[in-house]
């Protein structure tokens, strides 16, 4: 294992200027993916349990004053930071606005609030996408031209054996596995980051209504 570890390590040193920046494009895009992965697991994990907590809360209480109070222990909520933007919109309608104007207005604060923080949980996933579709290319690229760089050298030394030939061939091939290694953990980080901003999507979605006629009952 040490002496395929030492291999390795010795086909990167030996490789071109080419395929070792191609590495390390790679390995800068597999640092920042896993950075993203960490931060964006923890903050948006910590969303939806915070998200689910006030829900719970504000069915138990139903009573908008005491919610609103209670939100300010919800720091990353998205449900928590929806509601605050939409008491304050309706802390802020003249008295004598009718339901459907009051309606409107809290219904369009929240759907502001909805889209910053849509902004906020996607912000970064992006990359994630970006790495996944390009990294293996990146990698093939490296791989590409390290074989043609392997050819050029069989032409110079006028020998195919297989001792003349495999250096070249497992060097080029290791910048496809990078590629592959930076891709495959971005794609499986975007794709469940997507599939949770979609749940607290929904779950915005279906509080509104609820929210807004709770403060409808207040007024």
């Amino acid at each position: 294992m040490f002496e395929s570890q030492l291999g390795i390590f010795g086909l990167i040193s030996d490789a071109g200027p080419v395929v070792l920046f191609v590495l390390s494009v790679l390995l800068s895009f597999s640092i920042v993916s896993w950075a993203i992965i960490a931060f964006k697991f923890g903050y948006i994990r910590k969303s939806l349990k915070e998200s689910r907590l006030f829900l719970d809360y504000f069915f138990e209480v139903y009573n908008v004053e005491k919610v609103f109070t209670a939100t300010e222990k919800y720091k990353q909520g998205s449900l928590p930071k929806v509601f605050r933007a939409g008491y304050i919109e309706y802390r802020a309608i003249d008295n004598h606005a009718d339901s459907r104007q009051v309606t409107a207005r809290i219904a369009r604060a929240v759907k502001r609030e909805a889209n910053a923080e849509n902004k906020r949980l996607s912000t970064f996933v992006s990359f994630l996408a970006t790495v996944g579709n390009t990294a293996p290319f990146i990698g093939l690229f490296g791989t590409v031209w390290g074989i043609m760089t392997s050819f050029h050298n069989i032409g110079l030394t006028q020998s195919a054996s297989l001792a003349a030939v495999a250096p070249g061939i497992s060097e080029a091939l290791i910048a496809t596995a990078a590629g592959l290694a930076a891709a495959i953990p971005a794609v499986m980080g975007y794709n469940y980051f997507v599939q949770q901003i979609s749940i607290i999507e929904r779950d915005i979605e279906e509080f509104s209504p609820e929210f807004v006629a709770a403060l409808l009952n207040e007024a």
